[in-house]
């Protein structure tokens, strides 16, 4: 069976390139950078021209506002951890109902210990109300942490208007952004376009870039304390000795992102076409943030009257890789919180799938896909006492009948 991988958004395929800058650094050159003899320079050397190629893909004015960390997550906490450290006087924070967990539940852990935080709704596109941000905006307010991709649907928030507004209102406002799905897919500038962002996260597993090696820009100036303290490594800024085969990794596939950014219109097509097939072939099936801006890879929708597990079960029968929201939740049976907070139908939101492409894959796999979708919703559907067969429709006495046939 051949494999089709559509799980994009929860990581990606190592490129090839990536694993051959890699390698040397896992063999040969294994040597620790702080140490002072020769080969452990070279090492060091190359440490540094990996972190100059990161900021640089960018936009960071400087090498040393990069830092490298473990993972988007542990970037999250970095920005947001660091901030209330070195702010001690302020303690509101603003964020949204859709972000990825890794801010979301540290946003309502704080919450529970004393902070006020702000947790700004979206509509049913998964937009963002940029009246509602000025609003929530404070004399208190400290810290402002919203996402630039929603890792789900693919839903672009303004985040170069958010950063603007954050700071005409209140330069002491610290903004961070988790870009996690949009570095790679879309153009970064933090020295133009972005410039009011104080902290950036992203991953490296998320651009073809192995697991376990992150970053986080950090504006120089911009008050934030360690979060992980020990030694001298990043400036001083984070203890632990640097993570050198997987920082080459990253830098290798920052290179590769940026020779294939014009790639990234071809993604959007692919997408495009599965999106059309899927609308025209399988009846009553909702497109998450349809009308919004998103991501050229990232399609989401729902299906009404079965569940998104069942489908994961039979198009992985077929071999086609997919997941039903993010895959740092895909333990739990509770519906996704970020569909509850787009109000997606409560006969929908327990059957989304997302499929989220990459350069890697091709229209015969679009196609495949979009062939067998429309088998997998009929035998699911065929098994719900809502949904009248003959008819390939709901039924009369289904729960939303009107609301269903009337969007539909």
């Amino acid at each position: 069976m051949t494999l089709i991988y559509l799980d994009n958004n929860a990581t990606t395929p190592i490129a090839p390139e990536v694993v051959r800058a890699m390698e040397p650094y896992l063999t040969a050159h294994y040597f620790n950078p702080s140490s002072m003899y020769e080969p452990a320079q070279q090492v060091a050397t190359a440490l540094k021209e990996a972190r100059a190629t990161v900021a640089t893909f960018v936009g960071a004015s400087h090498p040393d506002e990069l830092l490298f960390t473990s993972c988007a997550t542990e970037a999250n906490s970095t920005a947001i951890l660091g901030a209330i450290k070195a702010n001690p006087n302020r303690r509101h924070i603003i964020t949204t109902e859709v972000e990825h967990p890794a801010v979301l539940e540290l946003c309502r852990d704080l919450a529970r210990n004393g902070y006020d935080v702000t947790f700004l709704p979206v509509d049913r596109n998964g937009r963002l109300d940029v009246r509602d941000f000025v609003r929530a905006l404070q004399p208190t307010t400290l810290l402002v942490t919203i996402m630039h991709a929603n890792n789900e649907t693919g839903v672009l928030f303004p985040i170069e208007e958010l950063a603007r507004l954050t700071k005409e209102t209140d330069p002491r406002i610290l903004f961070h952004t988790d870009a996690t799905q949009s570095v790679g897919k879309l153009p970064i500038d933090l020295g133009g376009a972005h410039k009011d962002i104080d902290f950036l996260s992203f991953s490296g597993h998320k651009m073809h870039a192995p697991k376990g090696i992150g970053a986080l820009y950090m504006r120089r100036g911009a008050p934030c304390r360690p979060f992980l303290l020990g030694g001298h490594q990043e400036n001083g800024r984070r203890g632990g000795t640097e993570n050198v085969p997987y920082i080459i990794g990253l830098a290798e596939a920052c290179r590769l992102a940026s020779a294939h950014m014009a790639d990234e219109g071809e993604v959007a097509r692919l997408r495009d076409r599965l999106e059309q097939r899927l609308k025209a072939e399988i009846p009553h099936i909702v497109v998450s943030g349809e009308e919004a801006p998103r991501l050229p890879n990232t399609l989401n929708f729902s299906v009404h009257f079965i569940e998104g597990e069942g489908m994961l079960y039979q198009l992985s029968e077929h071999g086609v890789c997919a997941s039903s929201g993010s895959a740092c939740t895909s333990g739990s049976l509770e519906p996704s919180h970020v569909l509850r907070a787009m109000k997606i139908p409560f006969t929908a939101v327990h059957g989304s799938i997302r499929f989220s492409l990459s350069r890697y894959n091709t229209e015969e796999e679009v196609d495949q896909v979009a062939a067998i979708m429309p088998e997998v919703v009929a035998n699911l559907r065929h098994l719900s006492p809502y949904w009248d067969n003959a008819r390939n429709c709901p039924r009369p006495d289904a729960p939303g009948y009107a609301e269903i046939v009337g969007t539909n």
